[in-house]
């Protein structure tokens, strides 16, 4: 049995620079979401499962990704910091998405260095 095909691999970010200036760049939502697929990379999981995880209501991930699509497309060229099986690749029959072990490394780096940039701000 051959494996899934990612849904367009091209547009998935491979450059540790390139996810941190995304992270930076999008919501604290999409922030959210990218630490909860960090959680647990290599993994393919269909959206409810992962919405279970983060604690969010149905529908949420497809409204996060929905308002970070525009930025996505003029500043990044439509690449993504995370990759897709669409609902014919998928063993779940949903579509599926997951961060690779590279993606999570520099999602939970960057993380890292905004929470410690935060700190320093509310220093006195």
């Amino acid at each position: 049995m051959s494996s899934p095909v990612q849904h367009a691999p091209h547009n998935a970010m491979t450059d540790a620079g390139e996810i941190e200036r995304f992270q930076d760049r999008c919501s604290d939502l999409m922030r959210e979401l990218l630490s909860g697929l960090a959680q647990t990379p290599d993994r393919p999981r269909p959206f409810p499962e992962i919405e279970d995880a983060i604690g969010w209501p149905r529908r949420r991930i497809a409204s996060v990704l929905g308002g970070v699509s525009h930025m996505r497309h003029t500043e990044f060229g439509g690449r993504r910091p995370y990759r897709f099986l669409s609902d014919r690749e998928s063993a779940s029959g949903r579509w599926e998405m997951w961060v690779d072990a590279a993606q999570a490394r520099a999602l939970r780096s960057s993380s890292r260095a905004t929470a410690h940039r935060e700190t320093a701000r509310e220093a006195p």
